[in-house]
């Protein structure tokens, strides 16, 4: 019997366990870091079915990592999956979906006797809504041993990422001086005065940078009473763009928009760095697995990687290994995710197809790669050249 089929057959087995922990997760939203009851089931399961599980891994409590290896020598595939819920919301990313999925193509896989010398290796990132456990583990080379790396995520269609946008997030904290707005305003500075021209400033910024660019931002901090002139105001910002070479051009202009609102009212600025990311590097043939094999496990709404896209912590893993998402369908196209929707979506009967759909695609992408040195080999050739594209990309 083909491998495929009977992979197929095995997550089918384990239909019930892999949707029991889908729910259980969204019944229990877990912010991220905090993933403790997440990663108590899903890594409980994991040993109960041969896996190797390694707790606490770069530091983090709700990280981990978990392999299984069948003979010597051979490539090694990481599974990877979130399971942080997003604040005041839930699932609303459909993160309750990913660890199922990722369990039920890993486990399926140890059960075919015919799978060559590999090591699965399924590894837990927390907090990808928030700090992104993926930054730290990278530093720490806990991708680096990979020879390719997959995921999957819930989506309005079922599709692989394109290309997505490289990131840093700014926090801006204006400091002025306190006075009485009516009785001594002439003795106050306005820190808020220097987040609004901050704001300002982006807007005349936003007119001569790249349409791929986005810059978005929030106040944080507007003052305490409308009566008193604010001595502290804060505002984060999100900067993006298709690579990173432009993306710091545009960086260093926005940065001295705020320094620029800092001279004009008189006020001090501190700049932080927040979390920062890359952009994604595609593989096309590894892409071209995920689709042909979402084809095979009958998939709904297969379309081509969508247009518009924002940002990954997967970009991250991306960059030392290759690697690709493929995206399930579970909701009409068109719903955006972090709203109820995707809430209430993520634990239905569509959801829970996506969850039995990403394990059969996700299990035989690893049995075609597994099973083909030359497809490794291609994989990796295509990796080397979008890495040697990135490093040489010029600013135009």
């Amino acid at each position: 019997m083909d491998s495929k089929v009977i992979l197929f057959n095995h997550v089918e087995q384990l239909q019930k366990e892999l949707i029991d922990l889908g729910a259980f997760l969204h019944a229990n939203p877990e912010l991220g870091n905090e993933e403790y009851q997440a990663v108590q089931k899903i890594t409980g399961i994991l040993k109960a079915n041969g896996f190797t599980v390694e707790h606490n891994v770069a530091g983090l409590d709700t990280a981990f990592r978990a392999h299984y290896t069948v003979g010597t020598g051979g490539p090694t595939v990481g599974l990877l999956c979130e399971y942080d819920a997003l604040e005041e919301l839930g699932h609303g990313c459909g993160h309750n979906l990913q660890s199922p999925a990722v369990l039920g193509a890993a486990i399926s896989l140890t059960k075919l006797d015919e799978l060559p010398n590999c090591t699965i290796e399924v590894i837990g990132t927390p907090a990808e809504e928030t700090t992104s456990g993926k930054i730290p583990m990278a530093k720490q080379g806990f991708f680096d041993h990979l020879d390719f790396a997959l995921m999957m995520h819930g989506g309005d269609r079922t599709t692989v990422d394109g290309r997505s946008l490289a990131i840093d997030n700014f926090e801006f904290v204006f400091e002025g001086k306190a006075s009485h707005a009516a009785v001594a305003p002439e003795k106050g500075i306005s820190a808020l005065d220097g987040v609004l021209m901050t704001f300002n400033g982006m807007e005349y910024l936003r007119e001569h940078v790249r349409s791929d660019v986005r810059i978005h931002g929030i106040i944080t901090d507007g003052g305490k009473a409308a009566n008193i002139v604010p001595e502290r105001a804060a505002a984060i910002f999100s900067i993006r763009a298709l690579n990173r070479p432009y993306l710091e051009t545009v960086i260093e202009r926005a940065l001295n928009v705020a320094k620029g609102a800092a001279l004009a009212t008189g006020t001090k600025v501190q700049i932080h760095k927040k979390k920062s990311m890359e952009s994604k590097l595609n593989v096309q043939a590894l892409n071209d697995v995920l689709l042909e094999n979402a084809k095979l496990a009958g998939a709904k709404n297969i379309t081509p990687p969508r247009e518009r896209t924002g940002s990954t912590d997967f970009s991250i893993v991306t960059h030392r290994v290759p690697g690709a998402c493929i995206r399930v369908s579970f909701v009409p196209q068109g719903t955006p995710n972090h709203t109820k929707d995707w809430v209430e979506a993520s634990n239905s009967q569509e959801g829970n197809e996506a969850i039995v759909t990403a394990a059969k695609v996700l299990g035989a992408a690893c049995i075609d790669v597994l099973s083909s040195p030359s497809l490794l080999n291609e994989i990796k050739r295509q990796f080397a050249v979008e890495k040697e594209i990135q490093n040489e990309m010029v600013i135009h």
